[in-house]
């Protein structure tokens, strides 16, 4: 993403690209520590896979412990979002760093938090930030070698919460409007359609054994920042959940507990507006609003971007308006308005979802509203339910919302007040016993009877109608089945196949690709041959589609440049025949022949681990990958933490696999032993048996090293 956002140097007039792309995600939370752990109170508790069983006396305890081991497998990535939200994260990463910096200004999370913290969090929450920040800033002290840039800790609690500002910002598609800004295109704005998760949802009623499945099954960076980190949260006051969370992440985002669980997906209602200015034409800091002149705020932000040996100091001005982040484009002022950085309270709801025992309670603590975006998938043993969430505010219904607005008039700026809960699209244990959301319209979720009807919605929500491939098959496949067994559901969960139109896929004319001539293009009749035998399947031993896969990139990445990755897109014959030439070329070149496995130009690889792995974006185990080596392409986005459920009246049972295992370091014997398993489509059991969990354990220890004794752990 952000491909043509560009910076400037203080002392110069030349633009410097920068290149984000496929920035995913979801939520982060966290002066002075009032509420000091000792670390005696806390286990972590490795399993076989070194997935972190961690356990407090209190939650405090156990969020520090979770501080804790997260800083053991991937201290990199946990600092690297602090330094985005300090500014300072160029000095790590350089250019593409700097894009995230300067994302983390616009949004004004640092002042957000500094005037909203005190009054935002219940006492007992605050204890909880402080004792995340507490197992950080003790884990940098005690590991100085690993921090990446001196000055960084020790950290404050606002500095951890001031992530989830950022973090909602990227959530809810924001960063897409602010691309369009940059890019010159913000005039055919029209709606942004973010992708890629799964999330499914079988009742007891559908399922065999009168099981209630769920898949937790979000498509996330496999690496760094917005990757997912697999952990077990236990204390002695009732919290204790097992799922995924991202690196720096002070609770479960989503995932299972003893009494029910949900899944998330990114979703696309209007979650923000974009008004353009009206300048006085004599003074360039002065717009009109209603019947006078304003005057914009000025906001320069300096960054030290690593090029090399050398930090250069790069400088870019923002404004603010009373609609909010104000940018200057060619002349022209836009302003960006959006929910996710008018709250701070999120990361205390998922604190509260993470202990919820109920579905009553669970939808009681999400009629909170305090999250700004994405689908919610719940399942437990008697029930299902899905809710397409967002902080949608009152607009008036005199513009059109999803076009550029006027910024000149009160009318179109709206309060930070939302519609509640129970108004939004949602639906509770349909007749045809299956919930599904794979980022595809709130209204085909289900059956066609049972679900939510557009017409009964205020259009000032903005929500689509569009569908995916990922939505066309599971829809066919689940209706395939009168009931599912477990097996069947994997099935599901895991298909690799297109639908005949290859819907989707980004494009709304694939099909042209497979429409081309031979007569018209005699030198490509040979793969044109190839299209046309394709199956439309993606497994590893296809021999159809790497040539697809080759054809497709070039057109995903431009559509990608020009910041209309979410769009209705399509292209000329002309261009899908250069496509197709283009992918001709390169497996002649490389591989010495059209009919490929897929397995052979796509790796999954990490450290000395290079596996063949199928997949491709938008089929259901989806697969995004990016150039490699020798010709070949390598995982980067898509399927990454997986998690299987099966909730019965007395009992859970749980799966999961991680992209490449427990930790980020390279030195872990924990750091590619998963890998075997997600190329092959498998799982590992899990268990939150705490006998269990401390009996097959690899290894027990308190935070600060101390492996706990034999005596201890028989006690225990």
């Amino acid at each position: 993403m952000f491909s043509s956002f560009s910076i400037r140097p203080s002392h110069s007039r030349k633009l410097i690209p920068l290149s984000l792309i496929f920035i995913f995600a979801l939520l982060f939370a966290g002066n002075t520590l009032t509420a000091q752990v000792n670390p005696v109170n806390v286990d972590i508790v490795r399993d076989k896979w070194g997935v972190p069983h961690i356990y407090g006396k209190s939650d405090a305890d156990a969020t520090y412990g979770l501080a804790w081991a997260t800083c053991e497998d991937d201290f990199s990535t946990v600092q690297k979002m602090l330094l985005a939200v300090r500014g300072r994260l160029a000095e790590v990463d350089g250019k593409g760093g700097a894009m995230l910096d300067f994302l983390s200004f616009i949004s004004g999370a640092q002042e957000v938090v500094d005037t909203a913290y005190d009054s935002s969090f219940s006492p007992a929450y605050k204890m909880i930030l402080e004792a995340y920040t507490q197992g950080l800033n003790e884990y940098a002290k005690e590991h100085p070698e690993e921090v990446l840039r001196k000055g960084l800790f020790p950290i404050t609690v606002k500095d951890v919460v001031a992530q989830y500002i950022v973090t909602n910002m990227l959530l809810t598609n924001v960063y897409l409007d602010i691309q369009k800004i940059f890019n010159g295109e913000i005039k055919n704005y029209e709606e942004n359609r973010p992708s890629g998760s799964n999330a499914i949802a079988i009742s007891s009623s559908r399922t065999e054994d009168g099981s209630t499945f769920l898949a937790v099954n979000s498509h996330q960076p496999l690496e760094g920042l917005f990757s997912w980190y697999e952990a077990h949260i236990v204390s002695d006051e009732g919290l204790d959940i097992l799922g995924g969370t991202f690196p720096g992440g002070m609770s479960i985002f989503h995932g299972t507990n003893k009494y029910l669980g949900w899944a998330c997906t990114l979703n696309h209602p209007d979650m923000d507006d974009v008004y353009k200015l009206q300048m006085n034409p004599t003074n360039h800091l002065q717009y009109w609003m209603d019947d006078h002149w304003e005057t914009l705020q000025v906001r320069k932000k300096t960054v030290k971007v690593k090029l090399g040996a050398i930090r250069l100091p790069i400088t870019k001005t923002f404004y603010w308006s009373k609609y909010g982040t104000t940018i200057k484009r060619k002349g022209e002022f836009y302003s960006v308005r959006f929910a996710s950085n008018m709250d701070i309270k999120g990361c205390e709801q998922l604190y509260e979802l993470n202990k919820a025992k109920s579905f009553t309670e669970w939808r009681n603590v999400m009629r909170q509203m305090h999250l700004p975006g994405v689908n919610f998938m719940y399942a437990d043993p008697d029930t299902i339910f899905y809710v397409s969430n967002a902080q949608l505010p009152y607009r008036n219904p005199a513009y059109n919302w999803q076009k550029v607005l006027p910024g000149n008039t009160s009318a179109t700026l709206w309060p930070p007040v939302f519609h509640p809960f129970d108004s939004l699209p949602q639906v509770l244990n349909p007749k045809s016993g299956y919930l599904l959301n794979t980022n595809n319209s709130c209204f085909d979720v289900s059956a066609s009877a049972d679900n939510p009807k557009q017409k009964n919605y205020d259009p000032t929500y903005g929500y689509g109608t569009d569908k995916n491939n990922r939505s066309i098959m599971a829809h066919f496949l689940i209706h395939g089945y009168k009931k599912l067994t477990y097996e069947d559901f994997k099935r599901v969960k895991y298909d690799r196949s297109f639908n005949d139109s290859l819907y989707d896929y980004g494009l709304s004319n694939a099909e042209q690709l497979f429409r081309l001539s031979p007569k018209k293009y005699p030198k490509l009749a040979d793969a044109i041959a190839v299209l046309n035998k394709w199956n439309c399947e993606s497994d590893v031993n296809n021999q159809g589609a790497a040539l697809v896969t080759f054809a497709m990139y070039p057109l995903i990445d431009k559509i990608t440049s020009r910041g209309t990755l979410y769009e209705s897109n399509s292209f000329t014959e002309n261009e899908y025949a250069q496509a197709l030439r283009s992918a001709k070329h390169h497996l002649l070149k490389y591989f010495g022949s059209l009919t490929v496995p897929l397995g052979e130009v796509q790796k999954h690889a990490r450290g000395h681990v290079e596996l063949p792995v199928g997949g491709m974006p938008d089929v259901i185990a989806a697969t995004m990958s990016q150039p490699y080596k020798n010709g070949m392409r390598k995982t980067f986005v898509g399927d990454s933490y997986i998690q299987l459920v099966r909730f019965s009246k007395d009992t859970i049972k749980l799966e999961t696999v991680n992209a490449f295992g427990a930790s980020a370091k390279p030195g872990s014997a924990h750091y590619t032993d998963q890998m075997q398993l997600f190329v092959d489509q498998k799982l590992k059991p899990m268990t939150m048996n705490r006998e269990q969990i401390y009996g097959a354990a690899e290894r027990i220890y308190h935070p600060e090293g101390t492996d706990r004794s034999k005596e201890e752990r028989a006690k225990k």
